[in-house]
């Protein structure tokens, strides 16, 4: 097993994510941050702050440099990350005088923070594309199966009825919440870093602030108002969100299996997984992949989280732990988001085995709550459900049909043949909304 599967030769197409992993190379981070240097002395150099023609020089420099990150190796070792190194490397292809105007006023977690955003503010779309192709997905099973009965279960017991097309809109209705929670956390999240030496941006003297929304402007990214060096709230919100993320589609792939396991298959799923020595195997796969990712995020969301506690006004420690825990939980959320794209569409309900599912023993157990409702009309509630529960347990041991022995006690008293409450409805109203969602990425 390799160090990182996510990245791996071997797994990289079961948990790896290339298209959100581009942003996440070492050659694309150096890039964001020598924009972000390239992008700051123009707004210095605007201002009057560093002198206009080495403010060209350095963004022309910015826009053709590419130094090896392997080069820069050595000195991130020694100075905990790769600003000064890069800087050094930056200064020499800027050359003099102009060199001397290179980072000026910045400081390392200035460059690095706002070269995250820029990255994440990419990853965000992706995510957004993804996810809105899962809801239209689940929508349309929702819509199509919003009256299609099967037996809820609770504690891997049948409950009562319930539809296929509910179940869909249960997996979907988190997932349209946390689609329309981007609103709110893009902005605050897309916010360039610029405080200086200590957050305080000492070294601009008074145009600091114009500084910092000069360079926000020109990167398209928020002017927070204030240096968030340590406060680390807004990469602790999108880490929660992905977490979020891959909860609910760690609970689909949970549903999926029990409901694709031998005994029930009340889905099947098109291109299922096969063994390498039982041939009759359909294994799934794809749901597998969504609840060990959702698992792994859970850890991943942890560290981010305790990382939002930071020392004073810079910390290494809680720094580096974001640096080791949140690219790897973007990428298996984007994973897990790219496989229920996929899987979903492959979903195939079989209303037939949901229909066998709903009376399984052939007792009619699953409409007891609705009869103990209709005995309720007579008899005090607490009554009912004693006689209820008394002719559930005579059906199980005689095995006679809850409704015969019902009828036998209580002539003319009879549950619906199915009642699914609320569950057509709900389902549609899923569909309905997932529909109209509109895209604020976009």
């Amino acid at each position: 097993m390799p160090a990182t599967p996510l990245d791996s030769g071997l797994y990289g197409a079961l948990f790896g994510d290339s298209e959100l992993a581009a942003l996440f190379t070492d050659g694309a981070e150096v890039h964001a941050m020598l924009r972000v240097e390239g992008a700051l002395a123009e707004v210095q150099g605007a201002l009057g702050l560093i002198p206009p023609e080495a403010a060209a020089a350095i963004a022309r420099a910015a826009r053709d440099a590419a130094p090896d990150p392997a080069a820069l190796a050595a000195a991130t070792a020694t100075n905990g990350v790769p600003v000064p190194g890069l800087v050094d490397a930056f200064r020499a292809a800027v050359g003099a005088p102009a060199a001397d105007f290179v980072h000026w006023g910045a400081t390392s977690q200035d460059i690095v923070d706002t070269a995250l955003v820029l990255r994440l503010r990419a990853a965000l779309s992706i995510l957004a594309r993804r996810l809105d192709a899962v809801l239209a997905g689940l929508a349309g099973l929702a819509g199509t199966h919003a009256e299609t009965a099967m037996a809820a279960r609770t504690y891997g017991q049948l409950a009562t009825p319930t539809s296929f097309g509910a179940v869909a809109a249960g997996w979907g209705g988190p997932l349209l919440r946390l689609r329309a929670r981007l609103g709110t956390l893009r902005p605050h999240l897309l916010a360039v870093s610029l405080g200086g030496a200590a957050g305080t941006l000492a070294a601009m003297g008074p145009q600091g602030p114009a500084v910092r929304a000069g360079l926000a402007a020109a990167l398209g990214l928020a002017d927070p108002g204030t240096s968030w060096h340590s406060a680390r709230e807004r990469i602790a919100e999108l880490a929660g969100w992905l977490n979020g993320v891959a909860q609910a589609l760690g609970r689909m792939g949970e549903d999926l299996i029990l409901l694709a396991q031998t005994g029930i298959a009340e889905v099947r799923l098109d291109g299922a997984g096969g063994s390498s020595t039982m041939p009759h195997k359909q294994n799934p796969v794809a749901p597998s992949v969504l609840v060990a990712l959702a698992r792994l995020a859970v850890g991943l969301d942890a560290v981010v989280q305790g990382a939002a506690l930071h020392r004073q006004q810079r910390d290494g420690g809680a720094w580096f732990a974001e640096w080791l825990s949140l690219p790897q939980l973007l990428l298996a959320t984007g994973r897990a988001l790219a496989t229920a794209e996929a899987l979903v569409p492959a979903v195939r309900p079989d209303p037939g085995r949901m229909a066998a599912g709903l009376d399984p023993d052939g007792l009619g157990l699953v409409h007891a709550e609705a009869l103990g409702f209709a005995l309720s009309a007579t008899l005090p509630r607490a009554e009912a459900q004693a006689r209820v529960r008394a002719l559930c347990a005579e059906a199980r041991a005689t095995g006679t049909p809850l409704a015969a022995l019902a009828a036998r006690d209580h002539p003319g008293l009879a549950p619906p043949a199915t009642a699914l409450g609320t569950a057509p409805a709900e389902a549609r109203a899923f569909a309905a909304a997932a529909a109209a969602l509109q895209s604020p990425a976009r």
